[in-house]
């Protein structure tokens, strides 16, 4: 019996050790982590360089609350953090994670329109379905029922947009008329909202947890850049998932060129060595709040000198291996491989993703888009036989949270091609297990 709990009772093997791709059990069993924890373990794990430049900086200390001191870790990772991102965007606010940074957005988002004499913006829109944390307020401006519906009478729930799911709408991905039709939304929610009222809209460029590596359709991106322009509403782009190099780009929206006002960063950012997030702004944003009177947030660990040595060697260490470009490459791989699985399985409906951040949706017809019976509870016994077969892969459902099953295969950027038959042959063997365990599937190969 355990003292811990978490989301569920299912049972887990006690962790014993992990390197590179690997992890192992107790038991001596080991595990390819095909979705890097929770798109977390950017860079593998236990990287000596990462390990030692923690080493150093916990002889050195291991806090420093940063109203009382600044320090050289800090201040070393805010500046490569600066580097990395779009000109103008210069200021960065250190977290302990994603909901943290998001929360961190948002906060930052409203003091900025109090300076500029517009407090009657408050309203964040966001895409149905979408994920942004797990705190109240970014509970509120996720699109995942079964997540944020027990806490609703507690938020002030924002208004939302359709995700650009153009696979499921039967239109073309690769059509700027599907990118404008999804962005246009965004137009129209503003114009009902009331332009005066809204404050923000946050996206990720890549979609995460709640749409499986959804790829938005050409155009998107910069049309509501446009549309956000226009209306005089601040663009957030959540890259906690995306960041980091795992795109193929540092951060996702580089892959069209599109510029937001404020950026949340977690998870590889991190690679899962310590807690570590951070908010990068605009510096005329930052300096208009902090002229007001200063940013009314803070988190205990903020900028905490150990999670940005380790941030510090994480980055060094993306740069060092060019491992941007290996996700890219990779990604490309993998897509291939995931392709390839498609043809065989009649149950993976789609395919999609960019770079290392990868995903297949399983359906009871590829055609007509229907998916699976949800009592199946596909998203979850396909990742339990995965498991039993030594891959970790990542699940949601895929359609708001109650239907639907999308599995994230999102290896480390250090990964090989040769690790990547290895992935595939046993998500293989697990998609042919869980197919015989489906009646109108069983004997289909």
């Amino acid at each position: 019996m355990s003292n811990l709990f978490y989301q569920t009772k299912s049972p887990r093997p006690m962790l014993d050790r992990a390197e590179g791709i690997y992890m192992w059990d107790k038991s001596g069993k080991r595990y390819i982590d095909g979705s890097s924890g929770a798109m977390v373990s950017n860079i593998g794990h236990s990287n000596p360089k990462v390990l030692a430049a923690m080493r150093a900086q916990m002889e050195k200390s291991t806090f420093g609350y940063r109203l009382h001191f600044q320090t050289e870790a800090s201040e070393t990772l805010a500046a490569k953090v600066a580097e990395l991102a779009p000109a103008a965007m210069n200021k960065v606010f250190f977290v302990s994670g994603g909901s943290e940074a998001v929360e961190s957005c948002l906060k930052l988002a409203r003091q900025y329109v109090l300076t500029q004499g517009q407090a009657q913006r408050f309203k964040v829109i966001s895409r149905y379905p979408s994920y942004h944390g797990s705190t109240l307020g970014a509970l509120a401006i996720t699109g995942y029922a079964p997540m944020s519906a027990p806490f609703d009478p507690m938020m002030q729930r924002m208004p939302k947009v359709p995700a650009p799911r153009a696979y499921l709408d039967g239109l073309d991905a690769d059509d700027p008329a599907t990118g404008l039709h999804y962005a246009n939304m965004l137009e129209a929610k503003i114009l009902e909202e009331g332009p005066e009222t809204v404050l923000a809209f946050i996206v990720e460029p890549v979609g995460g947890a709640s749409t499986g590596a959804l790829v938005p359709p050409a155009g998107y991106m910069r049309r509501i850049r446009e549309i956000c322009s226009q209306y005089g509403v601040l663009l957030i782009h959540d890259e906690v998932m995306t960041g980091g190099g795992r795109t193929g780009r540092f951060f996702g929206a580089e892959h069209w060129d599109v510029v937001p006002d404020i950026i949340a960063i977690s998870k590889g950012f991190g690679g899962g060595y310590v807690p570590l997030g951070a908010m990068i702004a605009r510096d005329d944003i930052v300096e208009a709040v902090m002229q007001g009177g200063g940013f009314i947030n803070g988190f205990t660990y903020a900028g905490n000198p150990l999670a940005c040595a380790a941030g510090c060697a994480v980055l060094d260490e993306i740069a060092a291996q060019d491992l941007t470009a290996n996700a890219a490459r990779m990604g490309e791989a993998l897509a291939t491989r995931l392709r390839g699985l498609m043809q065989r399985y009649p149950l993976i409906g789609d395919v999609r993703g960019k770079g290392l951040l990868a995903a297949f949706e399983l359906m009871a017809d590829r055609h007509t888009k229907d998916p699976l019976p949800a009592h199946l509870n596909a998203h979850a016994r396909l990742v339990d036989i995965a498991y039993d077969n030594g891959l970790i892969i990542y699940s949601r459902r895929t359609r708001g949270g109650t239907s639907g099953d999308h599995f994230l295969v999102c290896p480390p950027m250090i990964v090989t091609e040769a690790q990547l038959d290895d992935i595939i042959q046993r998500l293989d063997q697990s998609l042919a297990s869980y197919m015989a365990e489906i009646p109108q599937f069983s004997g289909v190969a």
